[in-house]
């Protein structure tokens, strides 16, 4: 592959420029959430130079990428009517989902197929630290965006492990017991630039299973989807 295989990813439009960057080597970064994709570190140049982990991320500005296998690049071109962004290539939520609630503004990006990563789930998952059953996953990237105060519904149907990245604004991911706001035991806060540590359980089948959780936004959000499909 050539080095420095840029492209936009699907839902890069005139609110949110988002690129995909292969084979990073001395890549320049003007400004935006930088997510590693990879199960390699990310090499971030410098007088001191850093290291961004597999599947974390973080917020650059003039900086230098000088070696990632696969990274994403997300920023707001302009915060001015923002909300407009639901008004392209979006879905609300509930078009996909039929259960979905009718009064809830939650709405979701096209999806982007951007490789496959081949990792040991339990791992990945922290629940060891040896690999012994690596497994090949597609990944696919989609957005989400919802207006401040949004219960974007408590639910634990996942048929794949999936990560999130906050790219705009200040939201939640919270944990309950049962499908009921009281239940709440565990609550992850989420600014831009932070992706958050996978929480499915793996099975030993390898299937991922999830506590029921939600995402709740304080403000107009934005937020990237990270999932592993298993391919056999």
């Amino acid at each position: 592959m050539a080095i420095n295989n840029v492209r936009p990813l699907a839902f890069s439009d005139p609110f949110i420029e988002a690129t995909l960057v292969e084979n990073a080597r001395d890549f320049t970064v003007e400004s935006g959430v930088t997510i590693n994709l990879d199960d390699q570190p990310m090499q971030i140049g410098g007088s001191v130079p850093s290291v961004i982990p597999p599947w974390k991320s973080t917020t650059l500005r003039n900086a230098r990428i000088k070696a990632a296998k696969r990274v994403a690049v997300l920023r707001v071109r302009n915060e001015t009517n923002l909300g407009g962004i639901v008004f392209g290539k979006w879905d609300w939520f509930g078009n996909r989902f039929a259960k979905f609630p009718r009064t809830t503004p939650l709405y979701i990006s096209a999806y982007d197929e951007i490789g496959d990563v081949q990792f040991d789930p339990f791992v990945f998952a922290n629940q060891r630290t040896q690999q012994a059953d690596v497994r090949r996953y597609g990944i696919r990237l989609n957005l989400w965006w919802s207006p401040t105060g949004t219960d974007c519904y408590i639910h634990n149907e996942h048929p794949f492990i999936e990560i999130h990245t906050q790219i705009h604004g200040v939201g939640r991911i919270q944990k309950f017991h049962e499908r009921n706001d009281a239940t709440m035991y565990e609550q992850i806060s989420l600014s831009p630039g932070y992706t958050h540590d996978p929480f499915a359980h793996i099975g030993a089948d390898g299937a991922p299973s999830y506590p029921w959780h939600r995402y709740y936004s304080d403000s107009d959000c934005i937020w990237l989807a990270i999932e592993f499909h298993p391919k056999t």
